[in-house]
């Protein structure tokens, strides 16, 4: 796999924006959200496994940062780097853009937790879910970071 993948593709609806026109916070968060369970799925955190496992995961931390106004009938999508990989922990970053207009909308970078959903606490990922992980870590620039 190469560092980031696509985990996410859609459409900003009208009924999405709020009152000053663009898309609203609370929807950049659900695509985020759809985007983070696209990538667990895709690292081997299935629904299935899950439920099997009696495991479950939890953000523990967002930042965001908004970068361009999206409005109706823009195209989104997202893709996700891996920053960390710990044996409990994953940390990672959504980036959402306009393919159109070739622009990042907004960045979030979110730590999960891996849980055991009966013992209510943390507990470590499977060796192949970690090295799955692994190879989407790649360096990232937050915006909070750069220089101004």
């Amino acid at each position: 796999m190469s560092a980031a993948i696509e985990t996410y593709r859609g459409v900003v609806y009208p009924w999405h924006c709020d009152h000053v026109g663009h898309m609203n916070v609370m929807h950049y968060v659900g695509k985020f959200d759809e985007a983070t369970w696209f990538f667990l799925n895709r690292i081997g955190l299935t629904r299935t496994f899950l439920a099997d496992n009696r495991r479950g995961m939890a953000a523990v931390e967002q930042r965001i940062a908004y970068q361009r106004e999206v409005l109706a009938g823009d195209a989104l999508a997202v893709d996700t780097t891996v920053v960390e990989v710990r044996d409990k922990v994953l940390k990672f970053v959504h980036r959402m853009y306009v393919p159109d207009a070739g622009e990042t909308a907004a960045v979030l970078l979110q730590t999960t937790v891996h849980l055991d959903t009966e013992r209510r606490r943390a507990t470590a990922f499977p060796p192949d879910v970690i090295a799955r992980a692994r190879d989407l870590v790649a360096p990232v620039e937050l915006p909070w970071d750069a220089r101004r």
